[in-house]
Protein backbone atom coordinates (compact mmCIF):
# COMPACT_ATOMS: atom_id res chain seq x y z
CA UNK A 1 0.00 0.00 0.00
CA UNK A 2 2.56 2.59 1.18
CA UNK A 3 6.30 2.20 0.72
CA UNK A 4 8.99 4.65 1.80
CA UNK A 5 12.49 4.00 0.47
CA UNK A 6 15.74 5.73 1.47
CA UNK A 7 13.99 8.88 2.73
CA UNK A 8 16.29 11.69 3.88
CA UNK A 9 14.92 15.03 5.06
CA UNK A 10 16.50 18.21 6.36
CA UNK A 11 15.54 21.72 7.45
CA UNK A 12 18.09 24.11 6.02
CA UNK A 13 21.51 22.83 7.04
CA UNK A 14 20.12 20.44 9.65
CA UNK A 15 19.38 16.90 8.48
CA UNK A 16 16.61 15.15 10.42
CA UNK A 17 16.08 11.81 8.65
CA UNK A 18 18.65 9.48 7.11
CA UNK A 19 17.70 6.75 4.60
CA UNK A 20 14.44 5.85 6.34
CA UNK A 21 12.56 2.88 4.88
CA UNK A 22 9.20 1.46 5.91
CA UNK A 23 6.07 -0.05 4.45
CA UNK A 24 2.42 -0.24 5.43
CA UNK A 25 0.18 -3.00 4.13
CA UNK A 26 -3.54 -2.68 3.68
CA UNK A 27 -5.51 -3.33 6.87
CA UNK A 28 -2.56 -2.93 9.23
CA UNK A 29 -1.95 -0.74 12.25
CA UNK A 30 1.70 0.30 12.07
CA UNK A 31 3.41 2.41 14.73
CA UNK A 32 6.54 4.55 14.61
CA UNK A 33 8.15 4.87 18.03
CA UNK A 34 11.09 6.87 19.28
CA UNK A 35 12.20 9.65 21.61
CA UNK A 36 11.29 13.32 21.17
CA UNK A 37 13.25 14.88 18.34
CA UNK A 38 13.85 11.60 16.54
CA UNK A 39 12.09 12.80 13.38
CA UNK A 40 8.79 10.93 13.71
CA UNK A 41 6.54 13.89 12.87
CA UNK A 42 8.85 14.88 10.01
CA UNK A 43 8.40 11.40 8.56
CA UNK A 44 4.60 11.73 8.47
CA UNK A 45 4.77 15.25 7.06
CA UNK A 46 7.12 14.08 4.33
CA UNK A 47 4.69 11.37 3.24
CA UNK A 48 1.87 13.89 2.68
CA UNK A 49 4.13 16.42 0.95
CA UNK A 50 4.30 19.05 3.70
CA UNK A 51 8.09 18.59 3.91
CA UNK A 52 10.24 18.03 0.85
CA UNK A 53 12.76 15.17 1.02
CA UNK A 54 16.41 15.33 0.10
CA UNK A 55 16.81 13.25 -3.03
CA UNK A 56 19.52 10.71 -2.37
CA UNK A 57 20.11 7.27 -3.81
CA UNK A 58 18.53 5.83 -6.95
CA UNK A 59 16.31 3.69 -4.70
CA UNK A 60 14.77 6.78 -3.08
CA UNK A 61 11.02 7.27 -3.34
CA UNK A 62 7.61 7.28 -1.67
CA UNK A 63 4.95 5.21 -3.39
CA UNK A 64 1.26 4.68 -2.66
CA UNK A 65 -0.35 1.71 -4.38
CA UNK A 66 2.69 1.69 -6.68
CA UNK A 67 2.35 5.37 -7.66
CA UNK A 68 5.17 7.79 -6.88
CA UNK A 69 3.84 10.55 -4.64
CA UNK A 70 7.03 12.30 -3.52
CA UNK A 71 7.03 15.72 -5.16
CA UNK A 72 3.24 15.84 -5.50
CA UNK A 73 1.29 18.74 -3.91
CA UNK A 74 -0.30 17.81 -0.56
CA UNK A 75 -3.85 18.27 -1.89
CA UNK A 76 -3.18 15.75 -4.65
CA UNK A 77 -1.80 13.25 -2.13
CA UNK A 78 -4.92 13.65 0.02
CA UNK A 79 -7.09 13.02 -3.04
CA UNK A 80 -5.37 9.64 -3.48
CA UNK A 81 -6.67 8.49 -0.09
CA UNK A 82 -4.12 9.57 2.53
CA UNK A 83 -5.01 11.83 5.49
CA UNK A 84 -2.86 13.17 8.33
CA UNK A 85 -3.94 14.21 11.82
CA UNK A 86 -1.13 16.39 13.10
CA UNK A 87 -0.11 16.68 16.73
CA UNK A 88 -1.25 20.33 16.69
CA UNK A 89 -4.69 19.32 15.28
CA UNK A 90 -5.11 22.73 13.52
CA UNK A 91 -8.84 23.04 14.18
CA UNK A 92 -10.79 26.20 13.33
CA UNK A 93 -11.59 27.37 16.90
CA UNK A 94 -14.36 29.82 16.07
CA UNK A 95 -16.18 27.43 13.74
CA UNK A 96 -18.67 24.84 14.92
CA UNK A 97 -17.92 21.15 15.17
CA UNK A 98 -20.10 20.53 12.12
CA UNK A 99 -18.37 23.19 10.03
CA UNK A 100 -14.94 21.88 11.04
CA UNK A 101 -15.98 18.44 9.86
CA UNK A 102 -17.31 19.80 6.57
CA UNK A 103 -13.93 21.42 5.95
CA UNK A 104 -12.45 17.93 5.79
CA UNK A 105 -14.62 17.08 2.77
CA UNK A 106 -13.43 19.76 0.36
CA UNK A 107 -12.12 17.41 -2.36
CA UNK A 108 -14.61 16.62 -5.13
CA UNK A 109 -15.27 12.96 -4.35
CA UNK A 110 -15.31 13.61 -0.60
CA UNK A 111 -17.75 16.47 -1.08
CA UNK A 112 -20.16 14.20 -2.92
CA UNK A 113 -20.01 11.70 -0.05
CA UNK A 114 -20.18 14.30 2.73
CA UNK A 115 -23.52 13.15 4.17
CA UNK A 116 -22.38 9.53 4.30
CA UNK A 117 -19.06 10.53 5.87
CA UNK A 118 -20.79 12.66 8.52
CA UNK A 119 -22.93 9.68 9.50
CA UNK A 120 -19.78 7.56 9.74
CA UNK A 121 -18.00 10.11 11.96
CA UNK A 122 -21.01 10.71 14.21
CA UNK A 123 -21.47 6.96 14.61
CA UNK A 124 -17.82 6.64 15.60
CA UNK A 125 -17.90 9.73 17.86
CA UNK A 126 -21.41 10.24 19.30
CA UNK A 127 -20.02 13.07 21.44
CA UNK A 128 -19.34 15.11 18.31
CA UNK A 129 -22.93 14.62 17.16
CA UNK A 130 -24.11 15.99 20.50
CA UNK A 131 -21.83 19.03 20.15
CA UNK A 132 -22.21 19.65 16.43
CA UNK A 133 -23.38 23.25 16.99
CA UNK A 134 -20.67 24.17 19.52
CA UNK A 135 -17.57 26.16 18.62
CA UNK A 136 -14.46 24.00 18.48
CA UNK A 137 -12.73 26.21 21.05
CA UNK A 138 -15.27 25.12 23.70
CA UNK A 139 -14.39 21.41 23.42
CA UNK A 140 -12.31 19.45 25.91
CA UNK A 141 -8.94 18.01 24.93
CA UNK A 142 -10.41 14.61 24.22
CA UNK A 143 -13.22 16.09 22.15
CA UNK A 144 -10.75 18.13 20.11
CA UNK A 145 -8.84 14.94 19.38
CA UNK A 146 -12.08 13.30 18.24
CA UNK A 147 -12.80 16.29 16.00
CA UNK A 148 -9.33 16.25 14.46
CA UNK A 149 -9.63 12.55 13.64
CA UNK A 150 -13.21 13.00 12.45
CA UNK A 151 -12.26 15.83 10.11
CA UNK A 152 -9.50 13.70 8.58
CA UNK A 153 -11.99 10.88 8.05
CA UNK A 154 -14.27 13.22 6.13
CA UNK A 155 -11.86 13.01 3.18
CA UNK A 156 -12.57 9.27 2.99
CA UNK A 157 -9.00 8.05 3.44
CA UNK A 158 -7.82 4.49 2.96
CA UNK A 159 -4.68 5.36 4.95
CA UNK A 160 -5.00 7.49 8.08
CA UNK A 161 -1.80 8.80 9.65
CA UNK A 162 -2.06 10.09 13.22
CA UNK A 163 0.67 12.00 15.05
CA UNK A 164 0.61 11.40 18.82
CA UNK A 165 -3.09 10.53 19.27
CA UNK A 166 -2.78 10.23 23.06
CA UNK A 167 -0.73 13.34 23.81
CA UNK A 168 -2.20 15.51 26.57
CA UNK A 169 -5.05 13.09 27.29
CA UNK A 170 -6.00 11.48 30.59
CA UNK A 171 -5.50 7.69 30.84
CA UNK A 172 -9.19 6.90 30.32
CA UNK A 173 -9.32 9.04 27.18
CA UNK A 174 -6.11 7.44 25.91
CA UNK A 175 -7.76 4.03 26.15
CA UNK A 176 -10.85 5.33 24.33
CA UNK A 177 -8.75 6.91 21.57
CA UNK A 178 -6.75 3.75 20.98
CA UNK A 179 -9.98 1.74 20.96
CA UNK A 180 -11.30 4.05 18.23
CA UNK A 181 -8.16 3.36 16.20
CA UNK A 182 -8.86 -0.36 16.46
CA UNK A 183 -12.45 0.25 15.34
CA UNK A 184 -11.23 2.20 12.33
CA UNK A 185 -9.07 -0.72 11.26
CA UNK A 186 -12.10 -3.00 11.59
CA UNK A 187 -13.99 -0.60 9.31
CA UNK A 188 -11.35 -0.84 6.61
CA UNK A 189 -9.07 2.10 7.40
CA UNK A 190 -5.33 1.37 7.47
CA UNK A 191 -3.45 3.21 10.25
CA UNK A 192 0.09 4.60 10.46
CA UNK A 193 0.66 6.37 13.75
CA UNK A 194 3.34 8.03 15.79
CA UNK A 195 2.61 7.37 19.45
CA UNK A 196 4.42 8.18 22.69
CA UNK A 197 2.52 5.57 24.71
CA UNK A 198 4.78 2.68 23.76
CA UNK A 199 3.00 -0.11 25.63
CA UNK A 200 -0.46 0.59 24.25
CA UNK A 201 0.75 1.32 20.72
CA UNK A 202 2.79 -1.90 20.50
CA UNK A 203 0.01 -3.95 22.08
CA UNK A 204 -2.39 -2.90 19.32
CA UNK A 205 0.02 -2.67 16.37
CA UNK A 206 0.57 -5.36 13.77
CA UNK A 207 4.06 -4.00 13.17
CA UNK A 208 6.22 -1.16 14.43
CA UNK A 209 9.41 0.74 13.63
CA UNK A 210 11.74 2.37 16.13
CA UNK A 211 13.19 5.69 14.95
CA UNK A 212 16.17 7.08 16.85
CA UNK A 213 18.37 10.00 15.81
CA UNK A 214 16.69 10.09 12.43
CA UNK A 215 17.31 6.45 11.55
CA UNK A 216 15.24 3.27 11.75
CA UNK A 217 17.10 1.14 14.29
CA UNK A 218 14.59 -1.65 14.83
CA UNK A 219 11.43 -3.11 13.36
CA UNK A 220 9.17 -6.07 14.02
CA UNK A 221 5.73 -7.09 15.17
CA UNK A 222 4.22 -5.27 18.12
CA UNK A 223 4.51 -8.41 20.23
CA UNK A 224 8.16 -8.95 19.29
CA UNK A 225 9.18 -5.41 20.18
CA UNK A 226 7.32 -5.53 23.49
CA UNK A 227 9.58 -8.44 24.45
CA UNK A 228 12.78 -6.80 23.22
CA UNK A 229 15.29 -5.77 25.92
CA UNK A 230 16.04 -2.40 24.29
CA UNK A 231 12.36 -1.44 24.26
CA UNK A 232 11.90 -2.56 27.87
CA UNK A 233 14.89 -0.57 29.10
CA UNK A 234 14.66 2.56 26.94
CA UNK A 235 10.89 3.03 26.72
CA UNK A 236 9.15 0.97 29.38
CA UNK A 237 11.66 1.40 32.24
CA UNK A 238 11.66 -2.34 32.91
Amino acid sequence: MLEVRDLSVGYGQVQVLWDVALCVNRGEIVSVLGPNGAGKSTLLRSIVGLVRPIKGSKAYGITYWGKRIDGMPPEDIVSLGIALVTEEKHLFPEMTVLDNLKMGAYIGEARRKRKESLEFVFDLFPRLAERRSQAAKTLSGGERQMLAIGRALMSGPELLMIDEPSIGLQPLLIMKTLEVIKQLRERGVTILMVEQNVFFSLEMSDRAYVLENGRIVMEGSGAELLRHDHIKKAYLAL
